[in-house]
């Protein structure tokens, strides 16, 4: 009997790790989830960007989190991701169909997009200027209210769609369309 006390109780722990692990690797859990925004440009061509999203609790943009005049990952946890099935015009720049990762540098009245051709980073580490597509300025507006939530979204207009990513009292945009 005390055998299958003890054969019992093995079993149980060994369920609740399985079921710890399994909790641990559900990303809505986490406390910067995951979210994914798309564009769709017309005749099968789109932009995906997957990204994790932080949530400031009580801390600043351009301070504790994005800090002005620094490369940032715009986002967490895992690379931000840019997947385009077409050539596009990020504002002023072309930018081939493929899987590039974004980070910024945000200032107080002008962020610019970053466009890495380096893809697969978990975490924070930029890998440099020698790994740039592209850097684009990206327009500053205040947002109308506050946003706890970073979040990067497409506004879809009659030449493509406008990227923007607003957080606290911020919303940086560019112009993106198909080539």
């Amino acid at each position: 009997m005390r055998k299958f006390a003890i054969l019992g109780s093995a079993v149980l722990l060994v369920a609740l790790a399985v079921v710890a692990i399994y909790a641990q690797q559900d990303k809505s859990k986490r406390p910067s989830p995951p979210a994914t925004t798309k564009c769709d440009l017309g005749g099968g061509k789109s932009i995906t960007v997957d990204y994790s999203s932080p949530r400031l609790k009580g801390r600043h943009v351009g301070g504790e989190v994005a800090p002005y005049g620094e490369v940032w990952r715009a986002g967490a946890n895992e690379a931000t991701t840019f997947v385009t099935t077409s050539d596009l015009m990020v504002g002023s720049q072309h930018v081939p169909a493929g899987k590039y990762t974004i980070f910024t540098i945000p200032n107080k009245d002008k962020w610019t997009l970053i466009i890495s051709k380096k893809t697969g980073e978990w975490g924070t580490p930029y890998p440099g200027a020698d790994s740039d597509l592209a850097r684009v300025d990206m327009k500053v507006a205040p947002t109308s209210g506050a946003v706890e939530d970073f979040t990067i979204a497409f506004d879809k207009g009659s030449k493509g769609c406008t990227l923007s990513m607003q957080w606290e009292n911020t919303r940086a945009s560019v112009d993106i369309s198909a080539m």
